[in-house]
């Protein structure tokens, strides 16, 4: 699903193409499941015509800044994401290996925004897992204001997520799922930020040490800046990556240097591993 990275990319585009222009044009689909507390009349009289001033982003929520109040707040879900007719969606996980749709208007569309310069802007959301809400102050109105701290833009020192880390009594797989914890973190980066760590992803925060607590901060830190430095484009992740061999479930899976992949599961979530390396 997307995650920090991924929705990431989708607030840059959003600054790129939409950002200092005008809302002229809006088509909501008609689905009470994505739209929450909204209808699309309402939604689409809203938008038009307004300024888009900001593309803003707090972990895997996204919303734009409007000329005025309210504002648009975008969660992808499962499958969501934004494109426009040049810029094709990204492949998720979830795609598996069919093609992907670069039809306009594209398939499973719950929002088109027409620009003021003729740009069209879509969010797409196969699954119905994604959520388009109008909040009058996104960041101090759940589910934002609940959420912990972003890792790209608000980074605690080494010291300090230290000993956020080492007072949980979790198991530290759901500790970095937790988005009350730290916001955007999935299950994917949470596998690669342990492996990365080289920690066992069922030890608990209270029996981490100082060092171990670094490495942890360290991996967390470098896999958000690389992921978002190739805007989530997954072929560019590196090669030693266990992203790369982590799916499916494959009993014969090994990672780049050729360590046994093993799967568990914590939480309720599939939990890709190394016990070679992660201690």
């Amino acid at each position: 699903m997307p995650e920090l990275p991924e929705v990431e990319r989708a607030r840059r585009l959003v600054e790129q193409v939409a950002v200092g222009r005008r809302i002229q044009r809006v088509r909501c689909a008609d689905d009470e499941i994505v739209l929450v507390g909204v209808t699309p009349r309402e939604l689409a009289r809203s938008l038009t015509g307004r300024l888009v001033v900001a593309s803003r982003r707090r972990g895997k929520q996204l919303w734009w800044e409007l000329d005025r109040r309210p504002w648009p707040l975008f969660h992808f879900g499962m499958t969501g994401q934004f494109v426009t007719q040049t810029a094709g969606p990204l492949r998720l996980a979830a795609h598996g290996k069919r093609a992907l749709d670069r039809s306009w208007p594209p398939k499973f569309w719950k929002i088109i925004v027409r620009l003021d310069d003729g740009t069209e802007l879509a969010m797409t959301n196969m699954r119905r897992l994604g959520r388009i809400r109008l909040q009058a102050d996104p960041e101090r109105e759940r589910p934002i204001a609940g959420l912990g701290f972003d890792p790209l833009y608000e980074m605690p020192s080494a010291a300090e997520l230290g000993a956020r880390l080492r007072a949980r009594k979790g198991v530290l797989k759901s500790v970095l799922l937790d988005q009350g914890f730290v916001a955007g973190v999935g299950n994917w980066m949470a596998d690669e930020i342990l492996y990365q760590a080289r920690i066992d992803p069922r030890r608990r925060g209270t029996e981490l040490s100082a060092a171990e607590a670094r490495r942890i901060h360290d991996a967390l830190a470098r896999v958000v800046e690389t992921a978002c430095a190739v805007d989530a484009d997954k072929e560019r992740f590196p090669a030693e990556w266990l992203f790369h061999h982590r799916w499916g479930k494959d009993v014969q899976a090994r990672t780049a240097k050729g360590e046994k992949i093993e799967h568990l599961e914590i939480g309720g979530r599939t939990t890709a591993w190394v016990p070679s390396v992660q201690r």
